[in-house]
């Protein structure tokens, strides 16, 4: 995705420069062999079209409430000047909208955007110079007042940067251990390989022979060099004697790292920001010397470079979804997505074959990347879309492989669909994790043998003889110990667990033959939000689009009643 970029940057040019030149003598400097550059082709390849990116990790609150509100951590942010930070305790003033936005206002500038993790004590949270396009949390199972926190940014180029955030727990390595296996294996079910990668922030590591290093390794780079501060100490905590802070990125990442320049100083692996031992503390201005040393500051920030390659003139077009294997209810409202570089306007299209066309929009902005679409009520197995730049037929792109439209229900005379679905649980809880099916119709639906699958694997087989009345609903839980009192007609997961994911979910329903009854995909809109479930608008309407249940009514969610708090 192509961006320009209009933002004032204090000395960015400067420092776009001086990294680059700075890379030429690395190796002389202790840098990697991967960070040696061509003079020839540095001119016109990186000084030309190259982006620096400094990214930082910041657990660097002050005073007694954990928080950003005595400034310490505001000056150190402006002295350094990150672009793209992983930052860990995110409180400040009352924690509202309007107050977290003039903190980054202060401390970034008004054109920063920034993503804070909702309902947690210790929030963690990404802040960002260039737009953030996705964003969510994935559950940290060992601790309940924050989990780990990601997005998804724009940076100019050819690839996304996909950083997240993390506060890992004091209590023992092997804790530690469990949370980077948990988010490694959440980066590889939702990370795109070809994409940029970052995990940053307070891991609490003694030592960087912890475990939870070999955990991470399988999806960044664990290796020297580190950063350091201007002394040469890569520790980081209050006391300088152990590792606790770190910026791990993927070798995509790794082989554009470079010195970090601040005015004339120069970092070859990166720097550890401590104010008391900077030298000249002028280069870091307005934060002071004793910064550091503030009241309750228990860690340094770490802050490493990178010059990634520019964005190519050539036009394109990529279709995103629906990109294949999907299954979409005719009549249902689904939106057609793509990415486009140097397009300005794009045509779209369906097939229900394979070879005939139908033109949905013969012009709509390229910019947009989205099309809303009335799914046809005519069943296949071979459907795919088009969309293809308006004024040049050859740059276009279809679905990979072919989506399913189904157009009913499966055993029985009724018809059923999925009407509800708590995707992110309230708190740490995955057993209140919840789906909810209807049978709208006046016939009673054997569902025996019927399963509810997400994007990974199947999570629950209705038992032989389970029917769902005419105009009743069933909840499955995540297991029976979610199911809240007074909930009638619900069943904990088969399987023992929906494992339903915080980012993006497909949950399907198939009867006993194996059709597809229903499915349903939810983005990080209906996702992001602990404890508000995902519900069809107008509630209780089959093909209808999903909102969150704040939307259309009162509570955050209502397994086994209607969205008013009704009975079915």
């Amino acid at each position: 995705m192509t961006k320009t970029e209009t933002s004032s940057r204090h000395s960015f040019l400067d420092r776009r420069l001086l990294a680059a030149l700075v890379s030429l003598t690395l190796v002389a400097c202790g840098g990697t062999e991967q960070e040696q550059v061509d003079s020839d082709t540095l001119g016109t390849q990186q000084a030309a079209a190259s982006t620096a990116v400094r990214l930082m990790a910041a657990n660097i609150t002050s005073g007694n409430g954990q928080s950003y509100d005595p400034g310490e951590g505001i000056r150190i942010f402006k002295g350094f000047k990150p672009d793209v930070v992983m930052i860990q305790e995110f409180n400040y003033g009352d924690n509202s909208a309007s107050a977290i936005r003039s903190f980054v206002d202060s401390a970034f500038g008004t054109s920063f955007y920034y993503y804070r993790e909702g309902g947690a004590q210790i929030p963690n949270g990404i802040i960002s110079r260039w737009p953030i396009i996705a964003s969510g949390e994935w559950d940290d199972t060992q601790v309940d007042n924050r989990d780990f926190a990601w997005a998804r940014i724009d940076v100019p180029g050819s690839k996304d940067l996909w950083v997240v955030s993390v506060h890992l727990l004091t209590s023992s390595s092997s804790v530690r251990n469990t949370e980077a296996t948990n988010l490694s294996n959440f980066i590889k079910a939702n990370v795109p390989t070809g994409d940029y990668l970052a995990i940053g922030g307070d891991f609490n590591s003694d030592t960087r022979s912890e475990a939870l290093f070999t955990a991470f390794s399988s999806v960044v780079t664990t290796t020297s060099p580190y950063p350091a501060d201007r002394n040469g100490n890569n520790n980081t905590n209050a006391a300088r004697a152990k590792p606790y802070d770190h910026v791990l990125v993927d070798s995509d990442l790794r082989q554009y790292q470079v010195a970090t320049v601040i005015g004339g100083s120069s970092f070859a692996g990166g720097v550890v920001a401590d104010t008391r031992v900077y030298s000249p503390i002028s280069e870091i201005s307005p934060a002071l010397a004793a910064d550091s040393g503030a009241t309750n500051m228990q860690h340094m920030g770490v802050i490493k470079d990178f010059l990634i390659p520019g964005d190519t003139t050539s036009a394109s077009i990529t279709v995103t979804s629906p990109n294949g294997g999907e299954s979409y209810a005719g009549g249902s409202s689904q939106a057609i997505t793509w990415t486009a570089s140097s397009v300005t306007n794009v045509k779209v299209e369906y097939t229900l074959n394979g070879s005939t066309w139908t033109v949905l929009t013969s012009s709509t902005s390229a910019s947009t990347g989205s099309y809303t679409w009335t799914v046809p009520s005519s069943a296949t197995t071979t459907a795919k879309v088009r969309v293809t730049d308006a004024s040049n037929s050859a740059v276009t792109d279809s679905s990979n492989a072919n989506f399913t439209i189904t157009t009913g229900g499966g055993t029985g005379t009724g018809t059923v669909f999925i009407n509800e679905v708590l995707i992110n649980e309230a708190g740490s809880d995955v057993n209140g994790e919840f789906v909810e099916l209807v049978n709208p119709s006046s016939s009673s639906v054997s569902i025996a043998g019927w399963t509810i699958s997400d994007a990974t694997g199947l999570r629950h087989t209705f038992a032989s003889g389970t029917t769902l009345a005419a105009g009743k609903a069933i909840v499955v839980f995540g297991s029976s110990a979610g199911i809240p009192s007074g909930v009638t007609n619900a069943v904990g997961s088969s399987t023992g667990s929906l494992n339903l994911s915080n980012s993006t979910e497909t949950v399907t329903v198939k009867n006993s033959s194996g059709t597809t009854v229903d499915t349903a995909t939810f983005g990080s809109g209906l996702t992001g939000t602990d404890g508000v479930s995902a519900n069809r608008s107008p509630d209780v309407t089959s093909g209808a689009s999903f909102v969150l249940h704040t939307s259309v009514g009162s509570t955050s969610s209502s397994p086994g009643k209607k969205a008013n708090g009704t009975a079915f």
